[in-house]
Formats: C-alpha cells, sequence, structure tokens
C-alpha cells in the first residue's frame, strides 16, 4: 500500500497547474487513474472508541477479562469498588451550561432555528454527581420471607414459581412449581466460540398425586424457569398415595449411578430424606418418608430414579395376587398385632411354597439388594480402665428402668417376687410430715 501512494506522490509533483481557464487539473493521463485509484481506496472512520457505546467502554475499563480471572488479577475488583464516573451526566451538558444545537437540543424547533444559548449555572450540579457515586457499589437485594427461601438463602433452587402458565382453557390453579438446579452451561461452537446458556430444571405438582418434571434452556435465567415450568405442566404422572400422606409400600430404584432405598412411614414422621426428595414430595402431596440415598446424588438422576420408583408402585391387591400370600402389616403403633392388609384369590399352601421363596417384605421390596451399613466403631473411651471401673460399678444397676418398666405392666406397682408371702417386699414411701397448726406451736 505504500508504494503506491509514494508513486501517486511523485506524479503530482510532476503535474502542471494552469492559472486561468476551465482547464483540467491533471495533464498526463496516467496520472487521472492513479488518482481514481486513490480517491476509490476504503477509509475505516470508526475505531474502537466510537464503535461501542460508553456502558462497555466503561465496562472494559473497571473490569478483568476471563482469561485474567484465571490468573488471579479479580482479586480486588468487585461490584462495590466500581464507580461508573459516566453515570449522570448527559451529552452537551457540563459546568458551562450551554444550549448547543443538535447536540443537547434540536437544530429546528416548530419553524426557527434554535440558536446557542447560555443558561445559568447550576451549582448544586457537582453535589449531585457526587451523592450520585457514593449510592454506587452497595447493592441491596430484596428481602425474602422464610417461606420464600430456597434450600440456602436467597438461590433460586428450591423456591417456588407459581403455578404454571394456563394452555387455553386449562388452567393449573392448584399447581406449585420449585425450582431444583439453576446453573450455566457453556457450548463451543466453531464459529461464535463458547456460547454461554442457563439451565433449569423443575418439578411441579398439586399436592394430590399429580407430579411432573422438564428442563428449559435459555439465553436469560427468566426465559428458562418458565419454558421448563410451562413443559413439566405438559409432563404430569399420576403417582400413587397410600391414605393421601405416604408411598404404597417400601421400594428400591436406581437410575445410572445413583440407588434410593425408600420407606414407609406412619402419620407424623415427616420427610426424612435428599432436599430435592423432600422438595418433590411437598409438590406431590407425599407427607411421611425414609428415603437413603446411594452413590451419585446428581440432581437430575435422583429425580429421574425417584420419579421411576414413584411409578413402579403396586398395590396390596397386585403384591398378594403376584406372591399367592396373605400380607400382613405389623407396625409399632398398633403394638406389632398383625392385620392383613390384601389376601389373593388363591392362596399358595406350605407344600407350594419352595425354600428360596422370598417372604421378607422388605427383600422382596428391595428386589433382593442388601443395603449399606457402615461399621459402627466404639467410642475411644471404652478402652481406657477407668470405663472398665465404671462398667463394673454399674452391673447392679444395668436392667433397672426395663426391670421397672416390666413389674408396673404386670402387677402394677414395683414389687419383689416374694411380696405374696413377705408383703413387707414392696417399695414404700415414707408418709409426708404432717404439718403443725399454729395452735400446736403454741
Amino acid at each position: 500500500m505504500a508504494k503506491p501512494l509514494l508513486d501517486v506522490t511523485k506524479i503530482f509533483q510532476k503535474l502542471s497547474i494552469r492559472k486561468y481557464g476551465p482547464a483540467p487539473l491533471l495533464t498526463r493521463p496516467d496520472a487521472l487513474a492513479q488518482a481514481r485509484l486513490l480517491t476509490t481506496s476504503v477509509v475505516l472512520n470508526t475505531n474502537f472508541f466510537n464503535k461501542l457505546p460508553a456502558s462497555h467502554l466503561w465496562e472494559s475499563i473497571t473490569t478483568v477479562s476471563n482469561a485474567g480471572k484465571k490468573r488471579g488479577r479479580a482479586k480486588t475488583v468487585s461490584k462495590k469498588n466500581i464507580k461508573d464516573l459516566n453515570k449522570g451526566q448527559i451529552i452537551g451538558v457540563g459546568k458551562a451550561n450551554i444550549v448547543w444545537p443538535g447536540l443537547s437540543a434540536p437544530i429546528i424547533r416548530g419553524k426557527e432555528l434554535v440558536e446557542q444559548v447560555q443558561l445559568p449555572e447550576d451549582p448544586d450540579r457537582e453535589q449531585k454527581l457526587i451523592a450520585l457515586r457514593n449510592t454506587m457499589g452497595f447493592r441491596k437485594f430484596a428481602k425474602l420471607t422464610p417461606l420464600e427461601r430456597g434450600w440456602s438463602g436467597s438461590k433460586m433452587p428450591g423456591r417456588s414459581l407459581g403455578p404454571p402458565d394456563p394452555i387455553g382453557d386449562e388452567t393449573f390453579t392448584d399447581f406449585d412449581t420449585r425450582v431444583l438446579a439453576l446453573k450455566t452451561i457453556v457450548i463451543m461452537k466453531g464459529n461464535f466460540g463458547r456460547k454461554r446458556r442457563l439451565s433449569a430444571f423443575v418439578v411441579t405438582g398439586n399436592k394430590q398425586g399429580l407430579g411432573g418434571f422438564a428442563m428449559g434452556k435459555a439465553l436469560e435465567g427468566r426465559v428458562a424457569l418458565r419454558k421448563a415450568k410451562n413443559r413439566s405442566a405438559q409432563k404430569l404422572m399420576h403417582i400413587r398415595l397410600f391414605e393421601n400422606h405416604t408411598v404404597c409400600h417400601n421400594f428400591f430404584t436406581q437410575f445410572g449411578a445413583t440407588k434410593i432405598y425408600v420407606w414407609q412411614k406412619p402419620e407424623g414422621y415427616g420427610l426424612r430424606c435428599h432436599r430435592a426428595i423432600k422438595t418433590i414430595c411437598e409438590v406431590i402431596g407425599i407427607k411421611n418418608l425414609y428415603a437413603k440415598v446411594e452413590g451419585s446424588t446428581n440432581v437430575n438422576c435422583v429425580v429421574k430414579a425417584f420419579f421411576l420408583g414413584l411409578i413402579r408402585q403396586k398395590s396390596p391387591e397386585e403384591m398378594a395376587e403376584e406372591k399367592g400370600l396373605h400380607l400382613v402389616q405389623f407396625c409399632k403403633e398398633n403394638n406389632y398385632f398383625p392385620k392383613v392388609v390384601a389376601s389373593p384369590s388363591e392362596c399358595k399352601k406350605a407344600e407350594d411354597i419352595s425354600k428360596d421363596e422370598i417372604l421378607d417384605f422388605n427383600r422382596y421390596c428391595f428386589q433382593g439388594k442388601v443395603i449399606l451399613q457402615k461399621k459402627k466403631y466404639a467410642p475411644f473411651y471404652t478402652k481406657l480402665p477407668s470405663y472398665y471401673t465404671y462398667v463394673v460399678k454399674q452391673e447392679k444397676l444395668r436392667n433397672q428402668p426395663e426391670v421397672r418398666k416390666n413389674l408396673i405392666a404386670e402387677y402394677g406397682e414395683v414389687r419383689s417376687f416374694l411380696a405374696d408371702k413377705y408383703p413387707e417386699c414392696k417399695q414404700t414411701r415414707p408418709p409426708k410430715k404432717e404439718q403443725q397448726t399454729e395452735d400446736e406451736v403454741e
């Protein structure tokens, strides 16, 4: 590019200019071609400073790039320390309050041209800018009530989104949607490079046995949450409930590397399980449950495994027909009194039951799986000599509370087995001291 410009410069030095007349300025024909080449060359009138708005330029100065953050250059950079000095300032308005046509005012106002006018100065302008800058860097987040908070403070996982949007005449008035996960995902594109999006994972239900889950992705968090919420309403599943408060029976379920063991519990027990499972139970309508997760605790795998187990539940009648045996319930609330829950149409006889028949209810429900039991080690103080001395001294009192309970349950009082022969072998209490009256004292 430099050589053609140098040749054109030499040509211009050799040109002759006529003083009078409309004669052409360039006398040589090759000079005209070179001049056309010079005039048709592309000139870029944009640069870094006039191509981007002021907000982008200010952000480039006050922030650190992703590569710089990885190298530890963003330790002192925070939103509290950043102050946008461009905020509050208007183009064409400064210390000298002047109306500039075309800059701070229109050129034509009606049928008249706007002229430059000196306006009175604003003495409080600097103080207003300083007050505006002092308020920067302090972001106040909206306070949430305890019922609106999620799993960890004000973060989205665990928070409620309300019912899904209506579809035509169908409305979801009794439904509630909870967020299970909201994270940023990055995909590498050949043309655009790293493409960032937000992924939302939610579950919805009507607290009466209907529930569904879905995932939504978008460039903004609100859009991703709305997509996931509406999709979950289109993927509802019916879940069987036992007496409208717990699952129908114990079950084992698995998805990927996630294994879940679920136990049916009585009323008043509550939800003792993984927080994602607890959120699903609250949405579906399960109030009493115990669940143990083994393996991976990835939220997607936990949710999918739990829904698989809920869908595959069997009614007591189906379980009795499948085994050909009576389904009997023993629970602590009834003092382990046997209660027949369901009976088959044709019950097996004792000689029809094979030796390898699974008669244990938990083994049948857990598909023969064995729950991982962690080894419990004895406390450290059991190995000390002083603990042995303590055990020897407490030997005579070892079973005293249990013996007292049994005696009260059998005889209605604490008594010895020799009480029938020797009536004095009973627990007695010393009589209360009678209060002396004032007359006796006198």
